[in-house]
């Protein structure tokens, strides 16, 4: 019998130490900053995969810590930018912070990382589309939406965030925070080499519509909930990816020869 309420106390107790860790990470995740309030209690529950028993709990923690705040009758809010969690600290962000020398120097590591990405995306897709909330559903279309409306503004790099963060959404709607994690490095790293590597993309017109039928293909493969479509759709997009950056390559190098050559000499 101790044994039992033993085992149900410590299950309850991991199950608000999860709650409380989801909530941080969520807060993270989305930017939330002081004074912005959290959804409602049902669909933050249902979001995060935990009871309501247990959510509350988890806000009580951080309460405690005076990361969050409940107001009676008006919601719960952020009272201080959660921190993030020591491993998320020590994680790909950290891990991958040597290697940047080694992109700027050599930006052909940047087909390194799309190999990674092609398994991992696929992957994420795949999850995504088995486990997207009807919130995650919305972001996914919002980022889908923003990344659009940045094409044309001449303004490379920040349709590259936004490309970004549409591929982040997806990420986010697998709910696996170790996929998530690592989907963030690995942009963090093309980041640091904007100049030399996806500027090509968003400036080529031979690129952009079949990256954004891509685009589409993906969300909507998630959106229907079609995993095996949606893992196709994000490693399809990949090698796209990783097929026309060569081809760009190619053809920059191929200019840089030719601009060497000698001039004809002048006839008389």
């Amino acid at each position: 019998m101790h044994a039992e309420i033993g085992q149900t106390k410590t299950r309850g107790t991991r199950a608000s130490d999860r709650a409380a860790a989801q909530l941080q990470a969520l807060i993270t995740r989305r930017g939330l900053q002081p004074g912005d309030r959290l959804p409602a209690e049902r669909a933050l529950a249902l979001e995060l995969s935990v009871s309501r028993p247990a959510l509350r709990e988890g806000i009580a923690r951080l309460a405690s810590q005076g990361l969050l705040v409940s107001r009676g009758g008006g919601g719960t809010f952020v009272q201080a930018p959660a921190p993030a969690p020591a491993a998320a600290q020590r994680g790909m962000g950290a891990a991958l912070a040597p290697y940047l020398p080694l992109f700027q120097d050599d930006p052909e590591y940047r087909f390194d990382v799309l190999e990674i990405r092609h398994a991992l995306e696929g992957a994420t897709a795949w999850h995504a589309a088995q486990r997207a909330t009807d919130a995650d559903r919305a972001r996914i279309v919002a980022a889908f939406e923003a990344m659009l409306a940045a094409h044309g503004h001449d303004d490379p790099a920040g349709e590259a965030r936004a490309d970004a963060a549409f591929h982040l959404s997806i990420a986010e709607a697998s709910h696996n925070l170790v996929l998530l994690q690592v989907m963030r490095g690995l942009f963090e790293l093309l980041q640091s080499n904007i100049s030399q590597n996806r500027e090509k993309l968003y400036t080529s017109p031979r690129t952009f519509e079949p990256l954004s039928l891509q685009h589409r293909e993906m969300m909507d493969a998630v959106l229907a909930g079609d995993p095996e479509r949606a893992r196709n759709a994000a490693q399809d997009h990949v090698e796209f990816v990783h097929g026309s950056l060569k081809s760009l390559d190619e053809d920059e190098a191929r200019r840089a020869r030719a601009s060497r050559l000698p001039p004809h000499p002048a006839r008389p």
